[in-house]
């Protein structure tokens, strides 16, 4: 599926001796690790489930992995990106069916506006952008894998996978039972459906019901599960080299997928190739509205794409969002677009200035901040330290130099 225009970036070959590695918290450990040094990482981040365009919960979750990624090519090394979209699932089928759309238009329609999103908010693109169903053969080669290894069974026409054979499953979430077993029954799973092995396995294709689309398999007539995409369209198209401990380097997304969703993609994808499925599991918060997470499903949402026609101008949007460290869950305020935007202008009046407070020793701290677990609220705050100080009259700086590091680093096309 075609994704977005590409955007060129600087490669930070010019300070080499202040970048610093990248530390983040990793889900799995509890704690922030160093990622080892690479030339290539393997980056796959969970996307839309396309049936409403792009709100600012969405857009946090993108900018962050989008900060990641900059950051790596920052220090010279490539970065291969996937990114899925979850085109098939019941919400949208459900949506379509309220308003009276055929799903695969709705899908369309919400995909392009998504599209447009990212790219006013200046998110490099993936280098594979992929739907489920222009996956389904692969997605299908993937529960073959399953099957050869003896890790699944039938529910009446249904297909389920045995967690169980993942010793590390539930171990990477820190969840009791019972906790996870009230997020399975929350976000989709059917615990309590008679015949299952065990509560928690997971359905990784589901027989084709009246209404709904279905597609031919060695299984039957049917659709993936919502796990089981995610770990063959990472492992197909990040070509995990087998000699590494990791299949990939980050599993992304939002802390509502820690679980079900991530730890049973990664039960399956170990499972399917003998290899444990990401070596960072990355998460980042949630976004609420009036004391609630932003959801679909309560309708108290802030859509990006409505902001934008409302006069925000983008990168307004985007450093509202850095305001804040990406793993906090927090509350949107008002104010936030009003300060971000007044922010944005007092930076940019500064950099069209003939003299500017030094920038080199900026940069420095920037990268500092940003290898700390992608410490944004500091580096928001070292901009703001500089801008004082060159209205105080110092001198010195590039303001060019500031200008596409901020780019290249933090994607604002200033």
């Amino acid at each position: 599926m075609r994704s977005w225009a590409d955007l060129s970036l600087g490669t930070g070959e010019g300070y080499r001796g202040v970048y610093r590695t990248l530390s983040l918290y990793n889900t799995d450990s509890q704690s922030v690790e160093a990622l080892p040094n690479k030339d290539l990482y393997r980056l796959y981040v969970c996307g839309i489930t396309p049936y409403d365009a792009t709100h600012l919960g969405h857009a946090a979750t993108y900018v962050t992995f989008d900060l990641i990624n900059r950051y790596l090519r920052f220090g010279g090394a490539q970065v291969s990106f996937v990114q899925n979209i979850t085109d098939i699932d019941d919400p949208l089928f459900e949506r379509a069916k309220r308003d009276g759309l055929d799903w695969s238009e709705l899908a369309t329609s919400q995909i392009e506006l998504f599209r447009g999103d990212m790219v006013a908010l200046h998110v490099i693109p993936p280098d594979h952008y992929v739907g489920v169903v222009e996956a389904m053969q692969i997605i299908i080669d993937a529960i073959s894998a399953l099957e050869s290894k003896d890790s699944t069974y039938k529910v009446d026409d249904d297909l389920y996978f045995r967690v169980r054979l993942d010793p590390d499953f539930l171990k990477r979430t820190h969840l009791s039972s019972e906790v996870a077993m009230n997020y399975f029954a929350e976000r989709g799973g059917d615990p309590k459906r008679p015949g299952k092995n065990d509560p928690f396995d997971a359905l990784v294709w589901k027989a084709q019901r009246d209404g709904e689309p279905g597609w031919p398999s060695p299984f039957g007539v049917g659709r993936p599960g919502w796990h089981i995409e995610c770990s063959a369209i990472a492992l197909h198209y990040l070509r995990p080299v087998a000699s590494d401990e990791f299949a990939i380097d980050i599993q992304g997304g939002g802390n509502d997928l820690i679980f079900p969703h991530h730890d049973m993609s990664a039960s399956q994808g170990l499972v399917a190739t003998g290899q444990k499925f990401a070596r960072f599991f990355v998460h980042a918060g949630m976004i609420g509205l009036n004391g609630t997470k932003m959801s679909k499903s309560i309708g108290n949402l802030i859509f990006v794409s409505r902001l934008i026609n409302d006069g925000v101008e983008p990168m307004a949007i985007r450093l509202a969002l850095l305001g804040h460290h990406y793993r906090s869950d927090h509350m949107w305020g008002s104010s936030e677009i009003t300060d971000a935007s007044a922010f944005l202008e007092r930076i940019r009046l500064n950099l069209a200035r003939m003299e500017v407070a030094p920038t080199q020793p900026l940069i420095s701290d920037l990268l500092t901040a940003l290898s700390n677990d992608l410490d944004t609220v500091r580096v928001l705050e070292l901009i703001a330290s500089w801008c004082t100080a060159t209205e105080n009259g110092a001198s010195g700086g590039s303001a060019g130099q500031l200008s596409r590091v901020l780019d290249d680093l933090l994607g604002f096309a200033i």
